[in-house]
């Protein structure tokens, strides 16, 4: 990968952890990875970097073991959990860790999230990893990454989500998917039964949203406010 298509990159998932830290889906701890196309190698945000402020001099370079090879600082201390799903799944391009609020409350309350929106019907069937403890080491991390399996998504018990996708694009759009039907899902159960998409809404909803010129068109609308900052 040529210098410039790797800054680009960097510059890519910097902006998508900024637009993360602005609509709360990660604080000052979260992260963000991306695989660095026909290598071994991946991006992440340096653990001390502020996240409202990420660019991408705070994007290092690490190996599959997590050993850094380019950049200034540290990985975040579970970059075990990004590793491990990258060994395990080729193809998985992006990772996202996050804090996220509505999603998170189900796996405390241990209510199942289901597709309760139209852009709920994309994430699939999401799992919960019910080991609510910091994903940093290796042990941990395969655990985690059996128990995702072929998901997109997977719950951590009171701690958060773990997001993946084929672009870093793909990522961070499944993340605002993710929090919009959680959202939709608590606010419904207010009112009574939160009742979820039927299987054929769900196949002609996913087939309908999940197509290329949906996906920028979420990630511009973000983009644009974070311009506008």
């Amino acid at each position: 990968m040529h210098d410039q298509s790797l800054k680009t990159l960097k510059k890519q998932l910097a902006a998508a952890i900024r637009m993360m830290e602005k609509e709360k889906h990660i604080d000052f701890n979260g992260h963000m990875s991306a695989r660095v196309p026909k290598t071994d190698f991946i991006l992440i945000n340096s653990a001390s970097a502020s996240r409202s402020s990420l660019t991408e001099e705070d994007i290092i370079m690490t190996d599959l073991k997590g050993a850094v090879v380019e950049g200034e600082g540290r990985p975040p201390n579970e970059i075990p959990l990004h590793t491990r799903i990258y060994n395990q799944r080729t193809d998985v391009q992006s990772i996202a860790h996050t804090h996220p609020r509505w999603s998170t409350l189900f796996t405390i309350a241990n209510i199942p999230l289901r597709p309760v929106i139209m852009q709920g019907a994309v994430l699939g069937e999401i799992p919960v990893f019910s080991k609510s403890k910091s994903i940093s080491d290796h042990t941990i991390a395969d655990e985690l990454a059996e128990k995702l399996s072929e998901h997109h998504i997977i719950l951590l018990k009171a701690h958060g989500a773990v997001i993946t996708g084929s672009t870093i694009v793909e990522t961070f759009v499944k993340s605002i998917f993710l929090e919009e039907n959680a959202n939709r899902q608590y606010m419904a159960s207010q009112m009574g039964y939160a009742q979820s998409l039927e299987i054929e809404e769900i196949h002609h909803s996913a087939q309908f949203i999940w197509k290329s010129n949906n996906i920028q068109k979420v990630w511009d609308y973000y983009y644009s406010h974070l311009s506008l900052t």
